[in-house]
């Protein structure tokens, strides 16, 4: 699966091989089936009222975890996780997964119901790395700010 053309920003929903502070590890590919579904995007697991949902992520299975391409509702809640997530005031992702098939505190499988954003998530390395909220005039987010195209002439 490729990137999505048009997201606001990426991250990890979760890293494999990483102790999460519930005590499972994600093996990999434990999700590879979910390569390119799309899943809501949560504040903080909540499920019970649709004004938590913020937007939506696609996610890509990659051999050290799970990817999300998220893009945001223009909604009231919406526009307030994109300030928060744009002047770094939280960052962090999580999963919600059932369906678990467990070796130990191992998941080898799972279905992820929804990616959050959160204050803390249970895997320490799962992310936002990546915006790309476009600018005012259109361009997205991680355009070097630093080229300039210069012509001669009129």
């Amino acid at each position: 699966m490729g990137k999505p053309k048009k997201y606001d920003f990426s991250g990890y929903a979760t890293k494999v091989n990483v102790k999460c502070s519930d005590g499972r590890t994600i093996l990999p590919n434990a999700f590879e089936h979910m390569d390119g579904k799309k899943v809501p995007f949560v504040y903080q697991h909540l499920h019970n009222d649709p004004k938590n949902v913020l937007g939506h992520a696609i996610l890509e299975n990659r051999k050290d975890g799970v990817y999300a391409y998220v893009s945001l509702n223009d909604t009231e809640n919406g526009k307030t996780a994109k300030a928060l997530i744009e002047h770094g005031d939280v960052s962090a992702l999580s999963i919600y997964a059932n369906g678990l098939v467990q070796k130990a505190n191992s998941v080898a499988h799972g279905v992820i119901r929804e990616v959050s954003l959160v204050l803390s998530g249970a895997n320490p390395e799962a992310y936002i790395d990546n915006l790309q909220f476009a600018h005012a005039d259109g361009t997205p987010g991680d355009v070097d700010e630093t080229e300039a195209f210069i012509t001669l002439g009129a």
